[in-house]
């Protein structure tokens, strides 16, 4: 589904990811790992045309994503959630899961508010609440369903536990769970290796820009040397 060949990407004239090259297939939960400062949000941000790279092809679905604004990203199929979740504070979480509202880029409204509210019970709870007295790990999940209520084929995600605490942590996996289980597509962003690890399919290792490594999660799990020399753990 989203194919990324050989970008390279700069911030001025500071070169920060060299020939990446990834893929995510259908149905897929693909983690990005490394160490701070690795690439991976300049990754993501890339997908959306948000730091265009300067060279190097983006694909949707075989659909060049090349020269797109991040609007037009997200209409052919892509939602962002970043790590500072982007809500509304002064409008309610129905309010805000409404204003995501779109068909998908076929055309089809699989995602609904109430299919959200079945997914997301806390967030049927929390319906009248506005979004600024949510608590951080609330914020996360509303950012989440405002970003499935446009119907993506592909979700990416920054960072979703980056700050909550433990138990938030675990409601927020779960979840991210129920979205695998529903076939939803999902790039990840996650500092949390046993996070990222325990939702991923596959993953890729990014070191210095670059990608050093890719492999299922099992393989990435159990290889201690690499997780001490690229992972930091």
């Amino acid at each position: 589904m989203l194919e990324v060949q050989g970008i390279n990407t700069f911030y001025g004239n500071a070169h920060v990811l060299f020939d990446v090259s990834l893929q995510v297939h259908e149905g897929e939960c693909v983690s990005l790992l490394g160490r701070n400062g690795a690439g991976k949000t300049t990754t993501l941000r890339s997908i959306m045309n948000l730091n265009p790279a300067r060279t190097g092809k983006v694909s949707l679905s075989s659909r060049s994503l090349a020269g797109l604004m991040p609007y037009q990203v997200a209409q052919a199929g892509i939602a962002f959630v970043p790590e500072d979740r982007r809500i509304f504070p002064t409008l309610s979480v129905e309010e805000n899961l409404v204003l995501g509202t779109k068909k998908s880029s076929h055309g089809q409204m699989a995602w609904t508010l109430e299919r959200i509210y079945e997914t997301f019970p806390k967030l049927y709870e929390l319906r009248e609440r506005s979004g600024g007295n949510l608590s951080g790990g609330e914020q996360q999940i509303l950012s989440i369903g405002r970003a499935i209520m446009g119907n993506p084929g592909l979700l990416l995600l920054d960072e979703p536990t980056e700050g909550l605490a433990p138990i938030v942590v675990e409601e927020l996996v779960a979840a991210i769970h129920t979205l695998k289980r529903e076939q939803m597509t999902v790039l990840l962003v996650e500092q949390n290796l046993n996070v990222a690890l325990e939702l991923a399919d596959r993953c890729y290792v990014l070191d210095h820009g670059s990608v050093v490594m890719e492999g299922s999660a099992e393989s990435i799990r159990t290889n201690d040397q690499l997780r001490h020399d690229l992972l930091g753990v």
